[in-house]
């Protein structure tokens, strides 16, 4: 049997209460629901459940401290056909480290490293067929969007189990940060 799996920070409740309140009318935005919301750290993608269980020693042997982080602007993937529109983080260097520390511990799973840079961010709306200039208005009007700082003392490996209104993510696991 295979896994759809990633590793992602989950957010508090608070945040993600703030970020609904961004929905608003945009033709073509699918937008997500506050379960949904998270901050990826590194998509794995189908693995067996071996490679999975691998995956899960190596990030279980990880060790990093406890940090702060706060979601920050608005922007879309996709330029001229835009085809998501996320929330962005204040710049952190402890998050950075913390995801280039999953793609090593993937990498030692035996997977090969992540075709995409990391961007931090956390997926609002997937977008089909919506005007660039409808969203880049979104954008102008929500574009100083912030939260306050929030305290991140674990993340986790999710699966991800594909329906008709969007993906459900399971816990498969949690990493405490503790140091």
């Amino acid at each position: 049997m295979s896994l759809r799996l990633f590793l992602a920070i989950p957010l508090p409740e608070a945040v993600c209460e703030r970020l609904l309140q961004l929905r608003a009318e945009l033709a073509g935005a699918y937008w997500r629901e506050a379960d949904q919301y998270h901050l990826t750290l590194r998509f794995i993608g189908e693995v067996d459940e071996a490679v999975a269980r691998d995956i899960d020693t190596e990030v279980g042997a990880m060790r990093a401290a406890p940090f702060e982080l706060s979601v920050e602007g608005i922007g879309s993937f996709g330029g001229r056909e835009p085809s998501a529109v996320w929330a962005g983080l204040r710049d952190c260097p402890d998050l950075l480290r913390l995801a280039r520390s999953c793609e090593r511990a993937v990498q030692r799973a035996g997977l090969q490293p992540s075709a995409r840079r990391y961007h931090p961010h956390i997926t609002l709306a997937y977008l089909r067929a919506a005007r660039d200039a409808d969203v880049a208005q979104f954008i102008a009007r929500t574009g100083e969007f912030r939260t306050l700082p929030f305290s991140v003392d674990r993340f986790c490996m999710y699966s991800s189990h594909p329906t008709r209104s969007g993906s459900r993510y399971v816990e498969q696991a949690v990493y405490p940060l503790l140091g």
